[in-house]
């Protein structure tokens, strides 16, 4: 039989099933109301029985019409149907129409599809079409409670997460209403939480150090933390501190006078420019030590020279810098001073990478395009592990929409590699399989973490409670 169901998908039985069927402490049936739709009294009895024994309250219906009655005028839980409601009928249609007319009325209320097995083929049609589950008659009472009780836990769970992505949505309008987020796209609760610490602590006028991987977003945290501080209206500048060399250190952040070396003309530096509002430097971890030095002193005193000039200068600056290097690492390392780090981290914000925040990844992308993503293509990038962060997530929209076109992007066009599906969660590695999968890759953490299905700072998160040393040869 061709039937086309529009509905919203539901988990397949098998999957049901793998849920623990008892608790000690309160059953799933208590206080919930199930419809039984069947033609046959006695069925209708036994499931009365059977049900109302775990505290359920038991509808009953005899007819369709009477079924589609009972739902408009009274609230319910879930509803278990016959395939057919006449003596004669065997071909399924009533019991299709039915819960064709259910699913238009309550999408979220699970339906068990009650059949022969003479049916059975039909049930388990709409079963993949979207019902909830389907049991052949005659039943098994263990399987019937099994299969009630988790489809109930299912529907309190897909509940419970609705009414928290609405809290979540009032706080981000709330947040935004209050404060200017520069455009930023997020639904995660962890995001949630540092876009609300930048906003709030933007007023103190201290220094902020934002950590997280590259490619995560750390420059619009910087933007956050300027565009609602005291400072927003005077000069914003910003440096990638790290791409400074040695001999242009001074130079850049401090100036230069006439002749400080060949060529050299009176230009005001970044401290300079930047007067009276904020300096955001970028990459501060792999700034020179002699940088460190010289940032040092303009942080403790406010005071610096140009290249080449004997006077003193004085600068009113905040300061917002950013790293993706462990700089607790890199201080013990002596790579890091010690001295700078507790300057420049007043107040610090911690930016998850992109795979601990994934509920951030399709709103991101659906701001990134102009096109609609396919199923299979969000699919494709939520069981991604994103290793790029946000940057890497745009470039790869950016390329897919080129190659679609006006057409909608599917997997295909997204082109990406082929990689162990990313967790929810941290997946356990031990030390063999982290040690083995390093060494498969050359001691490139980058490329092991990517085997791995895990962000290159949970790697090395769990190299360092392993006790796993990074190789000489490795590279970030």
């Amino acid at each position: 039989m061709n039937m086309t169901i529009a509905c919203n998908r539901r988990p397949t039985s098998s999957v049901l099933r793998m849920t623990s069927v008892t608790s000690n402490v309160e059953d799933r049936l208590a206080n919930r109301t199930v419809l039984v739709a069947d033609d046959s009294e006695a069925v209708r009895t036994a499931f009365q029985v059977l049900l109302s024994l775990h505290g359920a309250r038991v509808l009953g219906a005899s007819s369709p019409a009477e079924a589609l009655a009972t739902v408009r005028s009274q609230e319910v839980d879930l509803v278990i149907q016959d395939m057919n409601f006449r003596r004669e009928a065997t071909s399924g249609e009533e019991g299709i129409a039915l819960f064709r007319e259910l699913r238009s009325l309550h999408p979220d209320v699970p339906v068990i599809l009650l059949t022969a097995w003479t049916h059975l083929e039909t049930a388990v049609d709409l079963d993949k079409a979207c019902a909830a589950d389907y049991i052949a008659k005659p039943w098994d009472d263990a399987r019937l409670l099994t299969t009630v009780r988790n489809l109930l836990e299912l529907r309190a769970a897909v509940e419970e997460n609705v009414a928290t992505r609405a809290r979540r949505a009032e706080a981000r309008a709330q947040l935004a209403e209050r404060y200017d987020l520069r455009g930023l796209v997020y639904e995660s609760e962890a995001l949630h939480t540092v876009a609300s610490m930048a906003a709030q602590v933007a007023h103190a006028d201290v220094p902020v150090l934002i950590t997280g991987p590259n490619g995560a977003g750390k420059e619009v945290l910087a933007d956050i933390v300027h565009a609602n501080s005291a400072r927003r209206n005077q000069p914003y500048i910003k440096v990638n501190a790290g791409a400074l060399p040695d001999q242009l250190i001074e130079a850049e952040l401090f100036g230069t006078e006439a002749g400080a070396f060949t060529g050299a003309k009176v230009r005001p530096g970044r401290f300079e420019t930047a007067d009276g509002g904020t300096l955001f430097l970028d990459e501060i971890g792999n700034l020179p030590m002699a940088g460190q030095a010289k940032l040092l002193r303009v942080l403790q005193t406010g005071e610096y020279e140009r290249l080449g000039s004997n006077t003193t200068r004085k600068a009113n600056v905040r300061i917002v810098a950013a790293t993706n290097m462990p700089l607790r690492d890199a201080m013990r390392e002596g790579r890091f001073r010690e001295d700078l780090y507790y300057r420049l981290s007043v107040i610090e914000l911690s930016l998850p990478p992109l795979a601990e925040r994934r509920d951030d990844i399709l709103p991101l992308a659906r701001a990134f395009l102009t096109t609609r993503l396919t199923a299979d293509a969000e699919r494709a990038l939520l069981n991604y592990s994103w290793p790029g962060n946000v940057r890497e997530l745009r470039n790869v929209l950016q390329r897919a929409a080129l190659l679609a076109g006006d057409s909608p992007i599917n997997a295909a066009a997204l082109n990406l590699p082929a990689v162990l599906p990313a967790r929810y969660d941290e997946p356990v590695l031990d030390r063999a399989t982290i040690e083995k999968v390093l060494a498969e890759n050359g001691q490139v953490v980058a490329q092991a973490a990517r085997q791995l299905g895990i962000s290159r700072q949970a790697l090395y998160r769990r190299m360092e409670k392993l006790g796993i040393k990074e190789s000489p040869a490795a590279k970030a």
